[in-house]
């Protein structure tokens, strides 16, 4: 196995101190460097903290900064932080309006934040959205039924738009929650992801082979598939997703195609096309677009397609500006 790393241990530490380095304009480290916060935090305003393992960058610390993240906490590879983590996010982020915590479906995810809100609640006012955005309801052994994947990058924009807002706590908890209804994402992977740690890959496929349905830590989909062209590969997770989104003639969907770390922007832009002309022939509106990759299983060989049921006050609070190191748009930002 050939990466760019001086050991497994020191890896997310290392390319952790990296990013903030080189986007400090933005985001610094908190206390004891166990977790990534806005440089400049504004007072008054409910903090949203998210995070996970380490492997899907840019998510979620590229999501930190103005309009998404107030802070977000890295745990090792494919590892949930731990409680203290997140008890310390809370504790420096929160300026009187409370926290709100935005957390994937996946068990040492969930436990890990329920801890920690648990240990902060004597001094915090906290409420908690666990994004559960999978076609693949199934579970995978990592979670209890439908996992948080790229999904989670629309519910932080958001919400993170709408905190900008002003609005409260209980409000935004209670949008988290109807947004999980809204939003579908299904992946497809044409190689597994090799793992820092163990140098092996997590699944091995022959070369007539994919994965359907695939998570972003890697473990195998709901279906091994012959492979097939890309405008085939697309249009059967559209149907998929469409079949459990249900969304109508009259609604304005966002579309999201999402590499996992190994497949080209070229690629991309062909499978949104691809998507893009499926949802037109279902008599489907694209209001809104994203292509990119923004949550990654490292070094995956895939991408998911997100479908996200928007209303007109969430594409408000999509166009809404917003400036991270992943992403960044409208009037307010500024460039190095």
């Amino acid at each position: 196995m050939k990466k760019f790393m001086n050991s497994a241990e020191t890896l997310v530490a290392e390319s952790l101190a990296g990013f903030v380095a080189a986007h400090e304009r933005l985001v610094t480290f908190g206390a004891d460097r166990k977790f990534v916060r806005r440089r400049t935090l504004r007072p008054g305003k409910v903090a949203l903290i998210s995070g996970g393992g380490a492997g899907h960058e840019p998510m979620h610390i590229g999501f930190v900064g103005q309009g998404m993240l107030d802070a977000a906490c890295t745990g090792h590879v494919f590892t949930s932080p731990t409680p203290d983590q997140i008890v310390a996010a809370i504790d420096e982020t929160d300026s009187g309006a409370g926290c709100l915590l935005v957390v994937k479906n996946y068990d040492g995810d969930v436990m890990n934040f329920e801890m920690a809100a648990e240990l902060a609640a004597s001094g915090h006012r906290i409420a908690t959205v666990t994004v559960r955005d999978d076609v693949n309801s199934g579970g995978s052994g990592r979670s209890q039924g439908r996992r948080g994947v790229a999904g989670t990058l629309v519910v932080e924009k958001l919400l993170g738009a709408a905190a900008e807002a002003g609005w409260l706590l209980d409000d935004l908890g209670a949008l988290g929650e109807e947004l999980n209804g809204r939003i579908r994402t299904m992946g497809v992977s044409l190689r597994g992801v090799t793992v820092p740690d163990t140098e092996r890959q997590t699944f091995v496929l022959a070369d007539d082979e994919m994965e359907l349905g695939v998570g972003i830590h890697g473990e195998p989909g709901r279906a091994r598939a012959k492979f097939a062209t890309a405008h085939e590969i697309v249009g059967t997770i559209v149907e998929e997703i469409v079949k459990d989104l249900l969304p109508g003639r009259d609604d304005r969907l966002l579309v999201f195609v999402n590499g996992f770390g190994g497949t080209p922007v070229s690629e991309l832009y062909l499978a949104y096309n691809a998507a893009r002309l499926h949802c037109e022939s279902l008599g489907l509106t694209v209001a809104r677009s994203l292509v990119g990759t923004y949550v990654t299983s490292l070094d995956m060989a895939g991408l998911s397609i997100t479908l996200a049921r928007l209303e007109e006050r969430e594409l408000s609070f999509w166009d809404a500006p917003v400036d991270t190191a992943a992403l960044r748009w409208g009037a307010h930002c500024t460039f190095p």
